[in-house]
């Protein structure tokens, strides 16, 4: 194509584009005046069907706004000119002439016919002739770069076939901002097929660093809420990571691409009420993580679940009736047997007891003159009994001290707190810390299977059933109060209060409301289950995590993503059947990212020679790039290491792009590893690499991270002499 022709090209791709964002700002204004017609509109306050259609038309409304409001960077990013002759333009949603039977003017990139904009080659065009990538600022295009399959038409202006990587590289050779980009423009062939794989249950995405598999992940999600959002968006999706530093990062993904019913958690966030980021020793999370802490959490239950030593007291009326072992023992047997939460089958224990011990004071109240013939008589002595126990207060110390109600913090706290809970239990000595409440990630799991095994409190219940009763009973009375006060010798059709609503309804008038968004309210709800999960860093997950998520997506949908290789953690998997057939035996599929687009080329061959001497089965991911700078290494000593830091974060300032010091935390001013992973910098330095390298294994797996996360430039810097797989890296 010549200049001039480019040119023109250009100008009128501009005006097109031009158009698109006239017809988006006219439809963001249709739907913001709508939700303001709705938010302001009449309501009539007796229907409260009425009330509720309007909150959802506002919150619908709502939604379509933000989804409208993202389209402003990069509304279209490119066009497909097929064989065919027919042109398609995508972009991040869909636009339609409204004026021309809704022809298609821009192509939502989650479409079917979206696809061979990102899977379309030269070997297999899919009915293409060109794909031409936009490149924007704003509003303003500022140029295209135009791919043509196969041979050029000549009469068509176009020149030879053009470099496909072209709008690829100029994305990963960009500087890194503050946070993840989506990759809407420049998803490529293999990450597409994964992003629109139809597959109902759950899919592993593994990769090395660099290969785009968290971005593929939420743009799995992006396309899912696309094409079942009546399935998912009422329920959401719910997204976890590794740390709060890795949620921040990706966090606009998702929002930039219209999505919002998402909810981001770190596994310490997993049960509300409670942030956790404490972690244990390796050991002891490897303890914890673990199936077999299920039967540890059941024993220390049972074990609270005791027949007294000696017969406990209790008076009834003119006797004193006694709670022996053999009751106690009965009781707790049928409480087992109902297969009850424990909080739960307390009502059942305390039936048995109550059973036993008004049976035997009816007997001992009523000898020598009460016979079961004596029907009537016989239930006022029981009821006058049940009633003494309502509140007898040595009976309900008696339940406490043999079937207490349990609470999952108390509980726990207490057995670690306790060598001889512990030993009860049957749980390895090392969990036993000073500070039960000092709650670890490793703990938060544990907490949320004892909310299941522990259940509810029957009778707390049925307390707050009973309020709700007496609500309705004093609005009844309010609702007489009314009519009372009504004159009715002036009107005798005039409509009286409980013509317009019931009490019921009344007392529900005063229950407040809650409008939050899904995202809010999921959150702040532990029994709240999602239609979708999406896991990063999965390889972290211990076996009791699994059980976590499994309960909160009951559909078991899932988007699992991790490397194996990266895994940091004892208690983590080693394979993912180990950890996924337990749960969904047949209904899982795997899928591999091999190409590294993050990394160069350059600081790929660093990585990758540590990764041979710890995971030498594991082939890197091959990087689609090289940025033209080596790693460099430097040895200082001791005393100059600080200097030497701030030299590096000095230099990098002045650069543009993001930067992170990365090594042992007892170093000032350097992040852990840990912290880091799955982010990216445009320079990383890595201090203390052997310091790193000597927590085994695990100290391996950091240091394989630590490197990887460079899309620029890497330097190390070390004191002692730099570890076998590092010593090829040039000294400075």
């Amino acid at each position: 194509m010549t200049n001039d022709a480019h040119d023109h090209e250009l100008a009128s791709e501009r005006e097109y584009l031009a158009d698109l964002y006239d017809r988006l700002d006219a439809k963001r204004a249709r739907v913001k005046a709508q939700y303001r017609a709705a938010l302001g509109g009449p309501i009539d306050v007796q229907d409260g069907g009425t009330l509720v259609a309007r909150d959802a038309e506002v919150r619908a409304l709502a939604q379509s706004a933000a989804r409208l409001d993202v389209a402003d960077q990069g509304l279209c990013f490119g066009r497909l000119d097929a064989l065919s002759g027919e042109r398609l333009y995508v972009g991040r949603l869909g636009l339609f002439d409204e004026h021309n039977d809704h022809e298609p003017l821009l192509i939502d990139w989650r479409a079917p016919a979206a696809r061979a904009f990102y899977v379309a080659t030269g070997a297999r065009p899919e009915g293409m002739r060109r794909r031409r990538q936009f490149h924007s600022l704003g509003r303003r295009l500022i140029d295209f770069t135009d791919e043509v399959f196969g041979r050029p038409d000549p009469d068509s202006g176009d020149a030879s076939p053009l470099n496909s990587d072209a709008a690829l590289l100029a994305a990963v050779n960009a500087p890194r901002g503050g946070g993840m980009r989506d990759i809407v423009a420049t998803i490529q062939a293999e990450q597409d097929e994964i992003i629109r794989l139809d597959h109902p249950g759950v899919l592993v995405i593994e990769g090395g660093p660099g290969t785009g598999k968290t971005v593929v992940a939420l743009h799995r999600v992006a396309y899912l809420l696309y094409t079942q959002r009546q399935r998912i968006e009422r329920h959401g999706v719910l997204v976890v990571g590794p740390n709060q530093a890795f949620m921040n990062h990706i966090g606009r993904v998702l929002p930039s691409l219209g999505e919002s019913e998402v909810v981001f958690m770190t596994v310490g966030d997993l049960l509300p009420g409670l942030n956790v980021t404490a972690e244990d020793s390796p050991e002891v999370a490897h303890i914890k993580g673990s199936r077999a802490m299920l039967d540890v959490l059941a024993a220390a239950i049972a074990d609270r679940q005791r027949v007294p030593e000696h017969p406990l007291e209790i008076p009834l009326g003119d006797v004193t009736m006694q709670i022996a072992a053999d009751t106690a023992a009965w009781a707790i047997d049928e409480a087992r047997a109902s297969g009850l939460p424990h909080n739960a089958a307390r009502a059942v224990f305390r039936d048995i007891v109550t059973y036993v011990l008004t049976e035997r004071g009816i007997a001992r109240i009523g000898r020598g003159w009460l016979t079961r013939d004596n029907r009537d008589a016989w239930e006022k002595v029981r009821a006058d009994l049940l009633t003494d126990l309502e509140d007898n207060e040595r009976f309900l110390a008696a339940l406490d001290q043999l079937w207490p109600v349990l609470e999952p913090q108390d509980l726990l706290a207490e057995l670690y707190t306790s060598p001889e809970r512990l030993r009860a239990a049957g749980a390895d000595p090392s969990l036993w810390r000073e500070v039960g409440t000092a709650w670890t990630i490793s703990d938060v799991p544990l907490l949320d299977e004892l909310v299941d095994l522990l259940g509810r409190d029957k009778q707390a219940d049925a307390a707050a059933e009973q309020a709700r009763r007496d609500e309705t009973v004093y609005a009844a009375g309010v609702l007489e109060n009314m009519v009372a006060h009504e004159d009715l010798m002036d009107d005798e059709d005039r409509l009286l209060a409980q013509d317009l609503i019931d009490a019921e309804e009344l007392a529900e008038r005063f229950t407040e409301r809650d409008y939050r968004d899904l995202a809010e309210r999921a959150a702040a709800d532990r029994d709240w289950t999602y239609r979708h999960v999406v896991v990063d860093e999965a390889q972290e997950l211990s076996e009791m995590d699994w059980r976590v998520l499994m309960r909160r997506c009951p559909s078991r949908s899932f988007t699992v993503v991790g490397d194996l290789a990266q895994r940091r953690s004892m208690a983590g998997a080693t394979s993912w059947a180990e950890m996924l057939e337990p749960y969904v035996p047949g209904r899982w599929v795997y899928r591999s990212l091999s190409v590294n687009y993050r990394t160069p080329a350059e600081i790929m061959a660093v990585a990758a020679a540590v990764l041979a001497e710890f995971a030498p089965d594991v082939r890197p991911p091959e990087s689609v790039r090289a940025c033209g700078v080596q790693p460099w290494s430097r040895r200082v000593a001791a005393g100059d290491l600080p200097a030497a830091i701030e030299e590096f974060v000095a230099a990098e300032a002045g650069r543009e792009g993001t930067s992170v010091v990365i090594g042992p935390p007892d170093i000032a001013g350097v992040v852990a590893p840990s912290e880091t992973k799955g982010l990216e910098f445009d320079a990383v330095l890595v201090v203390e690499p052997d310091r790193i390298l000597a927590d085994g294994p695990r100290g391996a797996a950091e240091l394989y991270v630590a490197l990887t996360r460079a899309t620029q430039r890497l330097g190390v810097l070390h004191q002692h002499p730099l570890p076998a797989a590092l010593s090829g890296l040039a000294a400075r």
